[in-house]
């Protein structure tokens, strides 16, 4: 009698949990989305990008319970002016929700356009993370394509005055969203995406992003301070020639985070930017997993990702740049660096650079230390108490990734969070 797969036992039981839309311009790469996705298998202990984060409360068919964070700071950014788009544990709340109309951009939701014979987004719906999968199985995502019913799909056609915000609320102890974004910024355009929130007990998201030649697009995200929140989220962008790409995203608190990120550097002169900065104390465990692809001549791919964690918290970063044949005068750079505020807590790393072209400037590095001791004690030998100075510190050290934000006023938004939750702990 033969032995059931494990792999594709819990596959099977996480399926079975869920209902796959059907009709309309997205059904056929549902279908081939939840054929690949029966093909690999959602993701166990062993498999290789898994071994540093248990995959086990993100393969249960019900969402493990999460409790409901009450934050008296408010939302990241709602001072911002900005176009706001309302998600209530994965269900669009349009009377908490702005007007969809702002120059130089068309927001539609993928549940609206979902039952159209056509539309521009089936070509790429689904498209990038397909791609995506190669080298590395991102089995998550392949779920996400297929069961999404709802997201937004953004049409950047200019230089439209004003962000689009995209919030995510966690209302339900027990809600289990999945959300599928698909952003397209046309040759020349410009668009600033944020996105905050908790969004629910369980979350998945893709967000694919396509930009092409000449284009930009600034994503800022802010996840929530929900504790016990679980969430799995992923970006796939491709870039054109003269196209640029930067992307922030901060998280504070949460039991599990992994965030993976696989952006494509396909025209000549791109430019990729992505960063991270987390602070986590206690059960909580983030996880940071990055594939940028140089494919075309003269681009430069950025990583910098700043971790602090405390009580035993935990820290990954798996981050890969690959470098094709053909691919010259390649600018690569990452480093992932951790402050370990304890003995309890630790950071797990694994850069990784494959490289084959010649004409190349390509480093990594990643450091884990604790609060520098020679600075601490110049600080309190100036009469700052241990604790400030200690928060003087984890702050500059978290500057770095924040300072990959272009927009001053976003970035100060953001220290000034950082320097609430450090004062708060």
């Amino acid at each position: 009698m033969a032995l059931a797969n494990p792999k594709q036992s819990a596959t099977e039981a996480r399926l079975t949990a869920l209902t796959l839309p059907s009709g309309g311009w997205s059904e056929p790469a549902r279908q081939d989305a939840l054929l690949r996705l029966q093909a690999m298998g959602l993701p166990q202990r062993r498999d290789e990008y898994w071994k540093f984060t248990r995959p086990d409360t993100l393969l249960d068919s019900q969402a493990p319970t999460a409790a409901v964070f009450v934050n008296d700071d408010g939302r990241m950014f709602e001072a911002y002016d900005q176009i706001n788009i309302v998600f209530v544990d994965g269900v669009f709340d349009a009377d908490a929700s702005d007007e969809l109309v702002l120059e130089g951009v068309h927001v539609e939701r993928l549940a609206d356009i979902a039952d159209k014979d056509i539309h521009w987004a089936k070509d790429l719906y689904g498209t990038l993370e397909s791609k995506g999968q190669t080298p590395v199985e991102r089995p998550f995502a392949a779920l996400n394509t297929a069961f999404a019913s709802d997201g937004v799909v953004i049409h950047v056609t200019g230089k439209p005055s004003k962000p689009v915000c995209l919030t995510y609320i966690h209302n339900s102890e027990v809600s289990d969203a999945i959300l599928h974004n698909v952003v397209r910024v046309d040759e020349g355009a410009e668009l600033t995406l944020l996105e905050n929130g908790p969004a629910a007990a369980r979350f998945n998201n893709v967000t694919e992003i396509d930009i092409a030649d000449g284009g930009t697009l600034h994503f800022i995200r802010a996840h929530g301070r929900d504790h016990e929140r679980r969430a799995v989220t992923h970006m796939f962008a491709r870039l054109g020639e003269k196209s640029t790409f930067k992307a922030f995203t901060l998280t504070v608190n949460g039991v599990l985070t992994r965030n993976e990120c696989v952006i494509e550097l396909a025209g000549n002169d791109a430019f990729a930017h992505v960063a991270g900065a987390c602070v986590g104390d206690g059960d909580f465990h983030h996880d940071d997993t990055v594939f940028i692809t140089h494919d075309a001549l003269n681009c430069e791919s950025r990583q910098v990702f700043k971790k602090v964690l405390r009580n035993g918290a935990t820290g990954v970063f798996q981050g890969k740049i690959l470098v094709k044949a053909g691919a010259q005068k390649t600018d690569g750079y990452q480093i992932s660096q951790a402050l370990l505020l304890d003995g309890d807590s630790q950071f797990l790393a694994k850069p990784e650079l494959e490289i084959y072209a010649d004409d190349v400037i390509c480093s990594h590095g990643s450091t884990t230390g604790a609060i520098d001791e020679e600075a601490l004690y110049y600080l309190r030998s100036r009469g700052v108490p241990k604790s400030a100075a200690t928060d003087l510190l984890t702050l500059a050290f978290l500057i770095e990734a924040v300072e990959e934000i272009d927009d001053k006023v976003i970035a100060d938004t953001i220290v000034s969070r950082l320097e609430s939750w450090l004062a708060r702990r």
